[in-house]
């Protein structure tokens, strides 16, 4: 059995954050704002895996009222998600993702994301793809206020 999840994510940039995408730290004069280091990738992905199973969502797995997540590297929460989609006998086909960001260019930085999220997930290079989109200077990330990410998942029963 197969199952599909699609996960979205945006955060506001702002000064005195680091900016985290991917699980990757990107030289930019802003950051993203947000309980935890506020990656959009790593968030979009793990509600996308969440969604798979109808297992709702990052936010209410992992509530930005519980001081332990202040701060957190998504990229472990990414892990325990991982754990959780094994634990109900699936695993992972491929992962399809976008990052939309007017600023920084985010092609540099994308190898160095997926060796870091293949590594997480236990995925084969060719099993995620990472794209890099701007919103031609329209809208808040167009106008470098936020960065936005979208996330699609194909799960498969795991063989017994």
């Amino acid at each position: 059995m197969y199952r599909i999840g699609t996960g979205y994510d945006i955060h506001k940039l702002v000064q005195g954050r680091d900016l985290i995408i991917g699980g990757v730290k990107i030289t930019h004069e802003t950051g993203l704002l947000g309980h935890s280091d506020a990656d959009v990738l790593v968030h979009a992905i793990i509600d996308a895996l969440l969604g798979a199973l109808a297992l709702k969502d990052i936010g209410t797995l992992f509530p930005d009222t519980d001081e332990k997540y202040k701060d957190a590297d998504s990229v472990v929460l990414l892990k325990k998600v991982y754990e959780l989609i094994g634990e109900k006998g699936y695993e992972i086909v491929n992962i399809d993702s976008n990052i939309i960001a007017q600023r920084p260019k985010m092609m540099p930085y994308i190898p160095k994301m997926k060796k870091v999220l293949c590594k997480a997930l236990g995925l084969k290079d060719d099993e995620l793809s990472i794209k890099a989109k701007t919103k031609e200077k329209l809208d808040a990330v167009g106008n470098e206020r936020a960065i936005e990410a979208q996330a699609v998942v194909l799960l498969k029963r795991k063989d017994k």
